[in-house]
């Protein structure tokens, strides 16, 4: 039993000045005490927790340590039935690492994608572009990055003279994806493009040209795709666990309000509305899961009358894909309800769910089966991993496809896909007819290179 915070304990003095070992022997030791003691004489004796450095290494063998890429080897400290702590991440240096411009500053850059390269393995920020000079000088500082790497949108093209750039990250509303990737290709620079690619087929297809020309990668930021929760519902869809699915639910919405005039209204930026911007997950992630393209879509689309949000864009979107396999999509989205990100696969064994599955942290997987001990029960689980920084992970293989000249697992031609079926969504909701596709009998036919895999 420990003892409360302040019950005296017994320990042997084991500093060597004598002022401190008189303080110790006449006046009872508290713990509080003892760590105020410890800063002065204990922590200079190279003490920790009444063990000398030289006890601690002789219990603890030194570890091993390999090339840059291998983890390092360390003992075991769990029992068997302890869930593994995996290996040791393997950064490497800071001057090895590919180096990236990000492109707009708005919430999501500073918000979530400029603090997850503390979270990178390969990836290091040098360079910004933005229109407000104020505020990039402000980011600039508190990233450490140099002021003559501060660009505006007038010389974005100047990116091309900077051997301290790598790949050029770009986050600006959807209408500006095209050309700042056009102009990133021309610059010589490998492009990291956020979701929706852009706003038609035909830019998608524009991007794809230039990079080719170029001879530089192109990757649409897909996080859901590197992340380890939705990767493992992928391998048991696809390994039988819930037996043959039958049926996906998914439901990707959040309810949009303050300022009216934010580009996500406006649909010469946006291109649309809740559909190309979260109801894409739901679209994306069914093709994830299955591998599959769907052969048909038939859609429903909605918007509340005199909503002064959805003047130009829509508010709600409800559609159903089938896919080769049998397997239907049943996705809804909105801007118009209050926030939900799931989805659950239903199998003819078992059910598996994410609740929430695309929010950029806290997911939960749930799965639901007869209990193995029980015949009368329904067992009822949740599976826990070690969460990742979904940016750092899709910006950490889109460094390792740079360095070792791969096809990103989400290329441009996964974006425009998702275009395609956008296309054939709108086009149904439009017409209330069932939208027939072109079969599409290889299964991932729009993915590039698996990443590396850390689970």
């Amino acid at each position: 039993m420990f003892a409360p915070f302040d019950e005296p304990f017994d320990i042997e003095p084991v500093s060597t000045d004598p002022s401190i070992i008189n303080s110790l022997e006449t006046e009872p030791l508290t713990r509080r005490r003892f760590l105020t003691t410890a800063g002065q004489g204990i922590a200079a004796a190279g003490m920790i927790g009444g063990l000398s450095s030289g006890t601690l290494a002789a219990q603890n063998p030194p570890a091993i340590a390999p090339g840059a890429n291998t983890p390092i080897a360390l003992p075991e400290i769990s029992a068997p039935t302890e869930t593994s702590h995996g290996k040791p991440p393997t950064p490497l240096p800071p001057d090895s690492r590919v180096r990236f411009a990000i492109v707009g500053l708005g919430h999501l850059s500073l918000e979530e994608i400029l603090p997850a390269f503390a979270h990178s393995k390969r990836c290091r920020l040098t360079a910004l572009v933005s229109g407000d000079r104020a505020k990039a000088e402000t980011v600039a500082r508190q990233y450490g990055i140099a002021a003559k790497n501060i660009y505006d949108y007038k010389n974005y093209d100047s990116l091309r003279d900077n051997p301290e750039v790598d790949v050029i990250y770009i986050v600006l509303p959807n209408s500006m994806h095209a050309e700042y990737t056009v102009r990133g290709a021309q610059a010589g620079k490998h492009i990291l493009c956020e979701k929706p690619m852009a706003t038609s087929v035909r830019e998608c297809q524009q991007m794809i040209d230039a990079c080719r020309k170029a001879d530089r990668r192109l990757m649409i930021a897909y996080r859901i795709q590197y992340e380890p929760y939705n990767y493992t519902m992928q391998q048991m869809l696809r390994g039988s666990e819930f037996g043959k699915v039958k049926v996906i639910e998914m439901i990707n919405g959040q309810n949009q309000g303050g300022d009216l005039n934010q580009w996500r209204l406006k649909k010469a930026l946006a291109g649309g509305g809740s559909l190309p911007d979260v109801g894409l997950y739901c679209l994306n992630t069914a093709r994830f899961l299955t591998g599959e393209e769907p052969i048909e879509i038939v859609a429903h689309e909605y918007t509340t009358p005199n909503d002064p949000r959805f003047r130009e864009v829509e508010e709600t979107v409800n559609w159903t894909m089938r896919f080769p396999s049998g397997i239907t999509a049943n996705c809804s989205t909105s801007y118009g309800f209050h926030e939900v990100r799931r989805y659950r696969v239903m199998g003819e064994q078992s059910w598996g769910q994410m609740d929430p599955a695309f929010s950029y942290s806290g997911l939960r997987q749930i799965l639901g089966h007869k209990s193995r001990d029980n015949d009368m029960m329904e067992a009822v689980e949740e599976r826990r991993m070690a969460e990742k920084n979904q940016f750092a992970l899709e910006m950490d293989h889109m460094a390792e496809c740079v360095q070792e000249n791969k096809t990103p697992y989400t290329p441009g031609e996964e974006g425009l896909q998702d275009h395609r079926l956008m296309a054939a969504i709108y086009e149904s909701g439009r017409s209330g007819r069932t939208v027939k596709l072109p079969p599409v009998t290889k299964q991932d036919a729009f993915r590039g290179t698996p990443p590396t895999r850390m689970i």
